[in-house]
């Protein structure tokens, strides 16, 4: 079992749009609200205690969103980590709205769009967000309208950096020659990996992939299965060796695993210390 004192520090790091250093093992804070990424969590102070736990054991990058609660996530952060460590990144997302539990429906005019990033500054306590990301494209409004409202915000110091969430290449090419994009998430682990040609571009130009649901393994992770059989062999847990796998896929792959619980956050820090040889990480990409 690799240690539960393995920090984030042994996965590496990765420089965001050059100047932004951060450990490539972070934590995605959408699993701390209440069901259906809606409300407040059933337990408050264990999602105080995960995020804590979490920059205790060096993760210097953490995702959140607007749309989380709404806004629960973000006052979670804020609460348990404000005033913040020079060390830590704090992204956020806007263009998506809540009309409840597992209900989300992009927004992408201007108006919209700033109010937001208005928002996440005061939720978050921040007076500039370091990397702000269109959670959606709005295909019901012009994307030189969307991505010229963060594109202005960005000249007006409130946002440091642009990324994208849930794009194809093609996207990513034009919202590029309108600013530059220097992070993309998209849906990514180890059983589900439509996104290659996106994580591919990505890393021919030194854009920051982050996989959203880093930890889905379906049925790799059975008892036998492949992915059961190499975690044996490491004296791991299957997402433990789903988290190393990521890691070893790309060095611009930033894995943001998300949990509610202080033991699983601990498990899933200790995966940075996994190093899958060669042989191993390619039986696992060919298992799919």
């Amino acid at each position: 079992m690799p240690k539960s004192t393995t920090t984030a520090t042994s996965s590496g790091t990765f420089s965001i749009g050059g100047d932004l250093s951060v450990n490539r093992l972070g934590y995605g804070a959408m699993q701390l609200t209440g069901p259906g990424i809606w409300g407040e969590p059933k337990d408050p102070e264990e999602a105080i205690r995960v995020l804590q736990t979490a920059a205790e054991l060096d993760v210097t990058f953490i995702d959140t969103a607007d749309a989380y609660g709404p806004f629960v996530a973000n006052e979670l952060v804020k609460k348990a980590l404000h005033p913040y460590s020079d060390r830590l990144v704090i992204a956020t997302k806007v263009g998506l709205t809540r009309q409840g539990p597992d209900i989300w429906t992009p927004v992408g005019r201007p108006a919209y769009l700033r109010q937001q990033v208005e928002l996440n500054l005061r939720t978050l306590g921040l007076d500039r967000i370091d990397l702000l990301q269109l959670h959606r494209i709005d295909p019901k409004v012009p994307l030189a309208d969307q991505i010229g409202e963060l594109a202005l915000m960005k000249q007006e110091g409130k946002i440091r950096h642009i990324g994208l969430s849930q794009v194809s290449v093609k996207e990513l090419q034009a919202v590029n020659k309108i600013t530059p994009i220097v992070s993309v998430q998209n849906l990514y682990n180890l059983a589900k990996r439509d996104s290659e040609d996106v994580l591919n571009y990505c890393e021919e130009h030194q854009i920051g992939f982050i996989p959203w649901f880093p930890l889905a393994t379906g049925a790799l992770a059975k008892d036998g299965g492949p992915l059961d059989q190499i975690a044996k062999k490491y004296e791991a847990k299957p997402a433990q060796i789903a988290l190393a796998w990521l890691l070893k896929r790309s060095p611009v792959m930033l894995p943001i695993p998300g949990t509610s619980s202080v033991a699983h956050v601990k498990e899933n820090i200790a995966a940075a210390g996994i190093k899958l040889s060669n042989e191993d990480f390619k039986s696992l990409e060919k298992a799919l």
